[in-house]
C-alpha cells in the first residue's frame, strides 16, 4: 500500500513538473505569435511596411495551422511528443534570433514561418505530453492549466511588448524566453515504450480522423469559437476608441485585461469536467453566453463601463471552451494513436477561425456598422452550440 502511493505521489511530481514545462512553452509560443501585432507601428516605421505587409507577419501563424494541424499531428504520433516540443521550441529559438537580426521583410518573413512551425508543434505535443504524464483523475485540471497558454501569452504580449521601445528588443526577448523553457524542456524524461503503430501514411491517418463525425464536430465548435473570439478582440481596440472614447494607450490595456479573463474560463473548466460536468452542456452553454453577449457589445446598448465589463464576460465564459474541446480530443479518438491527429484537426479548426473572424467581420463592418457584428457572432454561436448537442446526442448513442 506504501509502495503504491509512493508511486502515485512520484507520478504526482513528475507530472506537474512536466505541466508546468509544457504550459511556460505554450506561453513562449503564443507570445511569439502576439508580438507581430504589437510590433506593428514599430514596423511601418523601420522597413517602411504597409499594413498588408505587416498584416502577413501575424497571420503567417493561422495560416500554417490551417495546412500543417492534420500532418503535424501524425508526426507527434510517429515520432513521439517530446521530440516534437523540443523541435517546435528550437524553431521558435531559431526563428526569434533570425528575426531579430533580419535585414529585410524577406528575412523577417521567413523567420516567422519558423516561429509558426514552433508554434504549431507546441500547441499539438503539448497536449499529447500532458494526456500521458498526468495521472487520469488530475487530467482534466491539467488541459485546463494547459489552454490558458493562449490568453496569458497574448496578454504578455499585449502587456510588456511597449516596454522594449524597438521591434528587435522585443524579438530577443522572445529568443531569451524560448532558450530558457528549451534549456527546461530538454529534461523531460522520454514516453515510455509502447507498441509500435501501424507503419500507415499520414493521408491513412488524416482520413481516418476526417471520417470520424464527432472528431470533426469538435473542430467545427473550434473553429466558430475562434471566428467569435477574433471577430471581437482582432477590432477590440478600436472599438474601444471609436464607440466608447478610450485613447489608444488605455484601449490596449483594456484589451489585454479583457484577454487575460479568458484565463478564468480555462481554469473552471478543467475544474468542472474534473467534478464529473457534462462536458458538450457546458460547451453548448458557454458558446451560447458569447453569443447572447454579443449583441450587447457591438450595438452599444449600454454605457461604457457596462459594454467593457460585457466583453470581460464574452472573454472567461468564452475560455470554457478550447478547455473542453482539448481535454475531449484524446476522448474522440478511434484509438489511441490517433489522438495527437486529432488534436492536429482541432488546431487546424482554431486557425481558420482565425482568420475567418476578422475578414468575416471585418468586411461586414465596414459595409453595414458594427450592428453586423453581432448578428455573425450570435449566428455562429448558435451553430457552436448545435455542434455541441449533436456531440452530445453522438455519446449517448456510442455508449448505447
Amino acid at each position: 500500500m506504501r509502495a503504491d502511493t509512493a508511486r502515485t505521489d512520484a507520478h504526482s511530481g513528475a507530472g506537474w513538473g512536466a505541466v508546468a514545462l509544457v504550459v511556460a512553452a505554450g506561453i513562449v509560443t503564443a507570445f511569439q505569435a502576439g508580438k507581430a501585432a504589437i510590433a506593428t507601428p514599430w514596423l511601418l516605421a523601420d522597413m517602411g511596411l504597409d499594413l498588408s505587409a505587416a498584416g502577413w507577419l501575424t497571420g503567417i501563424f493561422a495560416l500554417l495551422g490551417i495546412l500543417g494541424g492534420i500532418p503535424a499531428g501524425a508526426l507527434v504520433a510517429r515520432v513521439g511528443d517530446r521530440p516534437v516540443l523540443l523541435a517546435g521550441l528550437a524553431a521558435a529559438l531559431l526563428g526569434a534570433v533570425l528575426g531579430a537580426l533580419a535585414p529585410d521583410y524577406a528575412v523577417l518573413l521567413g523567420a516567422r514561418i519558423l516561429e509558426g512551425l514552433g508554434f504549431l508543434f507546441i500547441t499539438v505535443a503539448g497536449p499529447a505530453i500532458l494526456e500521458r504524464a498526468v495521472l487520469p483523475a488530475r487530467r482534466e485540471f491539467a488541459f485546463g492549466l494547459w489552454s490558458c497558454f493562449m490568453p496569458a501569452g497574448l496578454a504578455l504580449a499585449m502587456g510588456v511588448g511597449p516596454q522594449y521601445g524597438d521591434w528587435r528588443n522585443l524579438w530577443w526577448a522572445s529568443a531569451g524566453l524560448a532558450a530558457a523553457v528549451l534549456a527546461a524542456a530538454a529534461l523531460l524524461p522520454p514516453a515510455p515504450a509502447r507498441a509500435s503503430l501501424p507503419m500507415r501514411s499520414i493521408g491513412g491517418d488524416a482520413l481516418s480522423v476526417l471520417g470520424n463525425r464527432r472528431a470533426v464536430l469538435l473542430a467545427l465548435c473550434f473553429a466558430l469559437y475562434s471566428l467569435m473570439f477574433f471577430a471581437l478582440f482582432g477590432f477590440l481596440p478600436v472599438l474601444l476608441v471609436e464607440r466608447m472614447g478610450v485613447d489608444g494607450q488605455a484601449a490596449g490595456l483594456l484589451a489585454a485585461l479583457a484577454a487575460a479573463a479568458n484565463i478564468i474560463g480555462n481554469l473552471a473548466a478543467g475544474r468542472l469536467l474534473a467534478r464529473g460536468a457534462q462536458r458538450f452542456v457546458l460547451l453548448a452553454a458557454a458558446c451560447l453566453a458569447m453569443g447572447l453577449a454579443a449583441p450587447g457589445i457591438y450595438l452599444q446598448w449600454f454605457g461604457a463601463l457596462p459594454t467593457l465589463l460585457l466583453c470581460i464576460l464574452f472573454s472567461a465564459v468564452g475560455g470554457l471552451v478550447p478547455a473542453t474541446l482539448i481535454s475531449s480530443a484524446p476522448l474522440l479518438a478511434r484509438e489511441a494513436g490517433l489522438a495527437p491527429v486529432v488534436l492536429g484537426l482541432l488546431m487546424q479548426g482554431s486557425a481558420l477561425g482565425q482568420v475567418l473572424g476578422p475578414i468575416f467581420v471585418g468586411g461586414a463592418i465596414q459595409a453595414h456598422g458594427w450592428q453586423a457584428a453581432a448578428w455573425i457572432v450570435l449566428a455562429s454561436a448558435l451553430a457552436a452550440a448545435g455542434a455541441a448537442s449533436a456531440l452530445r446526442a453522438g455519446g449517448a448513442r456510442a455508449a448505447q
